[in-house]
Order: C-alpha cells, then sequence, then structure tokens
C-alpha cells in the first residue's frame, strides 16, 4: 500500500511539473501571439480604412458631397462599399470621424460631411502607414491633402509641383505629304 500510495505521490509530482512547464512555455509564446493579432488587425485596418476612403472618393463623385454618416454609402447602389467597416483596433469598433469641416468648440462632428476616418485606438502600431507610427494618427482620407499643407518637397495639390518647368501645350504635328 505503501509503494502505490509513493507512486501515486510521484505521478501528481510529475503532472504538477509538466504543468509548470507548459504554463512557463505558454508565458513565452503569449507576447508573440499578442503581436502576430495586433499586426493582423493593423493589415484589417489599412484594408478597411482604404476601402472606406475609396467609398468616400466615389460617393462624392457621384452625388457631388460626402456624407453625415457611413450609412448613406452603404445606400448607393450599384453598392461602393462591401459592408459597413467596424474599426478592428477598438473594442466598439467605433471610427473618429475626419471631417470636411472643423467640428465646433463643442468637438460634436455629427451632421458634418465625412471625408474619411481613423481609429480611436492610441496603441504604438507595428506596422508603419503614411510615416506615422501611432496607429491613432493613420488617415483615411478621400481628400489626401485637407488643408493644403506643402509635402516634404513643397508642393501643394492643385498648384503646380515644386521645381516643375512650365508645361508646354504640346502642337500637334502637321503631318508630312507622302513622298511619291
Amino acid at each position: 500500500m505503501t509503494f502505490a500510495r509513493s507512486q501515486r505521490g510521484f505521478t501528481m509530482a510529475l503532472a504538477l511539473a509538466m504543468a509548470v512547464v507548459m504554463g512557463l512555455m505558454l508565458m513565452k509564446t503569449a507576447p508573440a501571439v499578442s503581436a502576430e493579432v495586433q499586426r493582423e488587425n493593423e493589415s484589417e485596418l489599412i484594408f478597411r480604412g482604404e476601402a472606406i476612403a475609396a467609398a468616400l472618393r466615389i460617393y462624392s463623385a457621384k452625388t457631388g458631397r460626402y456624407p453625415t454618416n457611413l450609412e448613406e454609402v452603404m445606400k448607393v447602389r450599384p453598392r461602393i462599399l462591401r459592408q459597413n467597416y467596424q474599426d478592428p483596433m477598438t473594442p466598439g469598433g467605433e471610427w473618429d470621424y475626419i471631417t470636411q469641416v472643423q467640428p465646433g468648440a463643442s468637438g460634436n462632428k455629427e451632421g458634418l460631411p465625412i471625408v474619411g476616418v481613423r481609429s480611436k485606438s492610441p496603441v504604438n502600431g507595428i506596422h508603419i502607414y503614411q510615416t506615422k507610427e501611432l496607429v491613432r494618427d493613420w488617415q483615411f482620407s478621400a481628400v489626401q491633402n485637407l488643408l493644403g499643407v506643402p509635402d516634404a518637397i513643397g508642393n501643394v495639390p492643385g498648384l503646380p509641383q515644386a521645381g516643375a518647368a512650365a508645361a508646354i501645350p504640346a502642337t500637334p504635328a502637321t503631318p508630312t505629304p507622302p513622298k511619291q
């Protein structure tokens, strides 16, 4: 009976040791799994944000204005956005809207024309998108440069590019008569 009792104690100690080892192994892999999940969510955020920005451009071209909510975009037929995408980086999935005009002092964006979206997530990204590391700084906009701010080399949307020579209109070439 003492042999059986000691055998049972040894088996339980072995099971406990294996559980501890497995727990330690899981603790080592958890950060890698967490990083992989974030990487996948960021890729999905970029896909969804760019899809929404493209749909906003098409909506504006079709209607002559920007929508005040994403449900308006979903009503356009033929469909220009596959589904009303949610923000994959936040638990509620709500986007922070980029509006065509600045919201008032209250910050309320309701009813303002939407030209883009961005995530509300405060995390640092694994990816770098548009030279931004912080996920909430990633802008997915139908209007690429909302403020007309010059880019790194001085180009402003709608104006001739810096350092570019004036465009010379092409004159049609006069055909040479065929040789006879």
